[in-house]
């Protein structure tokens, strides 16, 4: 038997129900999953969280504020390749060019460029102001001028094909398409000790939890409820007195943000950061698995990146040239049958739970005897 004070506490939305998710997913990424699964496998699942990072931001930009980002690969490999060129100069020692740099003699000093990255106090931030800097560009110029719909989504995806375009040509500076790879250590810990590669993995745990706290104090406050309503309705909020461009403005660049640090801890987890991981075919499975999870809900986007990033590794070993169409084809099936994604499935089924399949008559009263004498006369 539920009592009534108990079934409210725990209702959709609340802060009870709430803390016993978040409660529920660190037991599962802090002692279920390290016991149950191999280092390897673990690995694959941190890299899996930090996908999920990207998607918790672009549930925020899309998901409520009905913002197709296709271009999140750029904030993605930003701050990927800051946290790189840090691990890149930290293994090489102080007056030290990288390896890669000496490998294809280009340069006989350090670029500029690369200079500010060997401190780690100008690195960790770089790893996300960088993004969310040249994504509160972006977003001024376009939001002001009310570009919005298919041609953001274009312009966005344009901006991903471009980077990846400019880091292929600087082989010498950026490592070309091999990009950044062959990290030795890792803020002093060697990544090569399943230990140290153990403690990456908790770390990615932790900051994805508080990501997902982040987005849900954001779409809770009242920012998030105008938010929804430049979604919904744009013209009403401007003639209310609000700036539906700087209401997006902001989503896009917290968006930009929480990208910038998934690539910087994708960085350490995986070993690798090339153009490959942050062009347009990338940028384009971001919004796959949001949009296979539940855009419009706060987990459904992680749990979707996860699916479909496990999907891609399980299918593609069996599959290997017909993964890209079985990708194709389950986005096409979410959007046309589920399209508030495998999320709105328990809301459907609770719905549904309630509903009866055939209703009662609802019952008549039958006529008093005043009223028969009434109408027979």
């Amino acid at each position: 038997m539920t009592f009534p004070s108990t079934g409210r506490a725990f209702a959709p939305g609340t802060r009870v129900r709430a803390a016993a998710g978040f409660a529920l997913g660190a037991v599962l990424l802090f002692a279920i999953a390290p016991m149950a699964l191999s280092d390897f496998r673990l690995g694959l699942l941190a890299k899996y969280l930090c996908l999920a990072m990207v998607a918790v931001g672009i549930g925020l930009a899309w998901g409520r504020g009905g913002l197709l980002t296709l271009g999140q690969g750029v904030f993605f490999g930003l701050g990927g390749y800051a946290m790189a060129m840090h691990l890149k100069l930290a293994d090489a020692g102080p007056g030290t060019l990288p390896d890669f740099m000496q490998l294809y003699g280009q340069l006989d000093e350090l670029p500029w460029w690369w200079r500010p990255f060997a401190s780690p106090y100008v690195a960790l931030p770089a790893t996300v102001l960088v993004p969310m800097l040249v994504a509160f560009l972006l977003g001024s110029l376009v939001f002001r001028r009310r570009v919005r719909g298919a041609y953001f989504a274009i312009l966005s995806q344009a901006l991903a094909a471009a980077l990846a375009i400019l880091l292929i040509g600087q082989q010498g500076t950026t490592g070309g398409t091999n990009g950044l790879t062959d990290f030795q250590g890792f803020f002093g810990y060697a990544l090569d000790d399943p230990v140290n590669q153990r403690m990456v993995y908790f770390v990615i745990a932790g900051v994805l939890l508080a990501l997902l706290f982040v987005a849900r104090q954001l779409t809770r406050s009242r920012y998030g409820e105008l938010l929804v309503a430049v979604r919904d309705a744009e013209e009403r909020v401007r003639f209310l007195g609000y700036d539906p461009a700087t209401v997006k403005l902001v989503a896009y660049v917290v968006a930009a943000g929480m990208a910038g640090l998934a690539g910087a801890l994708f960085v350490p987890a995986v070993g690798i950061i090339n153009p490959a991981l942050i062009g347009i075919v990338p940028s384009i499975e971001f919004v796959i698995g949001v949009a296979v999870g539940g855009r419009a809900t706060l987990l459904g986007p992680v749990l979707g990146a996860v699916a479909v990033a496990w999907a891609r590794t399980a299918l593609s070993e069996q599959f290997p040239a017909a993964w890209t169409y079985l990708q194709g084809l389950l986005f096409v099936l979410v959007v046309a049958f589920v399209p508030g994604g495998l999320a709105s499935l328990a809301s459907r089924w609770r719905v549904r739970r309630r509903t009866p399949a055939d209703p009662a008559p609802v019952p008549t009263l039958p006529p008093s005897t005043t009223t028969v004498r009434e109408v027979t006369t």
